[in-house]
């Protein structure tokens, strides 16, 4: 335990659960509804509203060995060669593996995906990928679809639902083990202002943090709150450095910032091609699948040429798909490119990379327990090891499907969860010697974006790394000097918390990427332009001290040390405990 938390009134409400779920994307909003069917008292707080998590904004699909000739160990294949050396082979096992069936279930609570004439799950191709196995809805809206179908599942189950709502940051005892989380509510809803969900198991599955940067894929609320959550409890993050950026995002001008539109992956799955102003293609010999290799490959094939002409974007050249085919499999992008005055049926298509995937974040065991006993982190937000130093295409949503499933399955087999609610209605205290961090201006949160799109973006050095990490620090002492000389620096509300946050997950990405000299995957520094199995291939583990300050240390190999003292070495969870059929077989 660090003993630090954001400066915040003291909870004045409080309600008990079970488990209470942090986040309503895929993860999230799955594991409540397992945890929920296992009779749980099961309380999901979102940040805006329950349909309006990360999930809903993802366009290309959701990968599966689901087509004819497909199997789990080339999927598997095809992530560990994206992963660039850092995946967990047994969490990427377990991925595809239960995969699978993790989708159809997703169907049975009332998923559409987009099928063939014969009736059978209609399936594309995405960069990395060596099968045509992702799995799409509505042509390109196959997050607004899985996030339709789980809303609706959770809203019939009749789930504790708290919208609106900033969580702040863990409750413990004195032990370290979890008690719930303080939350303030938006103006809406049951509650308002501070108060706090007392369950004795608390999963963050909050999203991303792509606000870091001045130009992400990732809505508004993606500000890395789950992440500094976790840093203040005392929780490790791993692989922080491994930044996906997205290598189509459509480009609005050298001056837009916040929440860019995104051009899927699977435009260029059904082949459209990358060129440069004079229409000449450029993946061509840069690597075997060409537009369709690993992402951060063609993010610095992009980056590259960008350099090489002088230019802020390349484009994306579709023209030849005529525009049945546009209005019936891309009719987002479509609308979302003429809405800029930009028609992909006749014109080609700005494009520049943005910030767009964590493959890193809060490290977890295959369980989905954090090292904070009681903590649990799915998603985005968490790193179990599947993705290594680069997310293949479409594997997120499956992430989350998957762990969902293995993290309530752990809830409800756990020493705790037959303690039932109505058994805690004594408030947890404060730990003694709990400190409060100084917050930051609303104003600062432009400035972290623009020091981290400079030295930590796409393209990273230990110069601009070092220039990045003073910058990022200075705005540190301004706040606690600000705090100590009795000014008013920041008055704690959501502007105020949330650029709070954002200043840690900065620091803390930045560490990380200032130690890993090396380029793998999406971390790309030109200063050591090769890639050093020798040296690197193993992973950053980063926590914070009590006055925040990054400590990282690294692995001995590229295998993640148990999440707890004592634990064996991870294995697989025994697969679908929630879901078995009575008649199978059980798991040797």
């Amino acid at each position: 335990m660090t003993g630090i938390r954001l400066t915040a009134p003291a909870p004045g409400w409080a309600i008990d659960a079970d488990v209470v779920v942090v986040g309503s994307g895929v993860a999230g909003l799955t594991t409540a509804l397992r945890c929920a069917a296992a009779g749980l008292a099961t309380v999901v707080v979102t940040k805006a509203r329950l349909d309006d998590g990360s999930t809903r904004w993802a366009q290309g699909g959701i990968a599966a060995a689901l087509g004819e000739g497909d199997t789990p160990e080339q999927h598997l294949d095809d992530t560990l060669v994206a992963g660039a050396g850092l995946c967990d082979e047994a969490a990427v096992r377990a991925l595809v593996t239960e995969g699978p069936d993790a989708v159809r279930r997703l169907i049975d609570t009332g998923a559409h995906f987009d099928t063939t004439d014969t009736g059978a799950i209609a399936l594309t191709r995405e960069g990395g990928h060596h099968r045509r196995r992702i799995a799409h809805a509505g042509g390109d809206a196959t997050g607004a679809e899985i996030s339709r179908a789980l809303v609706e599942a959770v809203r019939s189950a009749a789930l504790r639902i708290i919208e609106n709502a900033l969580v702040l940051d863990l409750i413990t005892d004195a032990e370290g083990r979890t008690e719930g989380v303080t939350l303030h509510v938006m103006g809406e809803g049951q509650h308002d202002g501070v108060g706090a969900v007392q369950a004795p198991a608390v999963v963050l599955a909050t999203g991303g943090m792509g606000q870091v940067f001045s130009a992400t894929t990732n809505p508004p609320v993606s500000t890395g709150d789950g992440v500094a959550l976790a840093l203040r409890a005392g929780a490790e993050v791993s692989d922080l450095e491994f930044v996906q950026f997205h290598p189509t995002v459509l480009f609005l001008g050298s001056d837009s910032e916040g929440q860019q539109p995104l051009v899927s992956e699977a435009v260029r799955g059904e082949g459209a091609h990358l060129v440069d102003a004079s229409g000449t293609r450029f993946m061509l010999g840069q690597h075997e699948l060409a537009e369709l290799a690993p992402r951060d490959i063609v993010a610095k094939a992009i980056t590259r040429q960008m350099q090489l002409h002088g230019t802020e974007h390349m484009y994306l050249d579709a023209r030849h798909f005529g525009a049945e085919m546009w209005e019936r499999r891309f009719p987002t992008i479509l609308a979302a490119c003429r809405a800029h005055d930009i028609d992909p049926v006749t014109q080609p298509i700005p494009v520049a990379p943005a910030a767009h995937y964590a493959s890193g974040g809060i490290r977890t065991d295959l369980r989905g327990r954090t090292t904070v006993p009681g903590l649990y982190a799915c998603g985005e937000v968490a790193c179990t090891g599947v993705h290594g130093a680069n997310r293949l295409a479409s594997n997120s949503l499956l992430e989350g499907l998957v762990f969902a499933e293995r993290i309530a399955a752990d809830i409800v087999d756990g020493p705790r969860a037959d303690t039932g609610a109505a058994s805690r209605r004594t408030p947890v205290a404060e730990p003694a010697g709990t400190r409060t961090v100084p917050l930051l201006t609303a104003e600062s949160r432009t400035a972290i974006q623009r020091i981290m799109t400079r030295g930590a973006g796409v393209i990273r050095s230990a110069g601009s790394l070092a220039v990045a990490a003073g910058e990022l620090d200075a705005l540190q002492r301004a706040a606690t000097a600000a705090e100590k000389d009795g000014r008013k620096n920041a008055v704690p509300g959501v502007e105020a918390w949330e650029v709070t946050n954002l200043l840690l997950v900065s620091q803390v990405l930045v560490a990380a990427a200032r130690e890993r000299e090396e380029t793998r995957g999406c971390h790309w520094r030109e200063d050591r332009p090769e890639r050093d199995d020798d040296a690197w291939r193993r992973h950053l583990v980063v926590r914070v001290d009590p006055y925040l300050r990054p400590v990282v240390r690294t692995t001995d190999t590229s295998a993640f040390p148990p999440v707890r003292p004592g634990d064996p070495a991870d294995s697989a969870l025994p697969a679908g405990l929630l879901n078995r059929p009575a008649d199978a077989p059980e798991e040797p």
